[in-house]
């Protein structure tokens, strides 16, 4: 556990202020996700949208992520 504490302080040195914005944005749509609680009428657009927003900042989050990781086993 606390090497992947280590791996996270690593990564948040190397990022910037848009990399944390992801973040924040990523979590709030996994929570849209995760708490549906929009009228039904509304909910297949709102899905739809929060896993869009997800899966855009999800992706290039974890490649950073992984890449951090890699850099150190080298």
């Amino acid at each position: 556990m606390g090497k992947l504490f280590d791996y996270a302080d690593r990564y948040l040195e190397k990022s910037s202020w848009k990399d944390l914005a992801m973040i924040k944005f990523c979590l709030f749509s996994i929570g849209v996700l995760a708490g549906m609680r929009i009228p039904e009428k509304n909910r297949n657009r709102a899905c739809c949208m929060a896993a869009i927003v997800f899966a855009a900042t999800y992706i290039p989050l974890m490649a950073k992520f992984f890449a951090v990781v890699m850099e150190e086993d080298k």
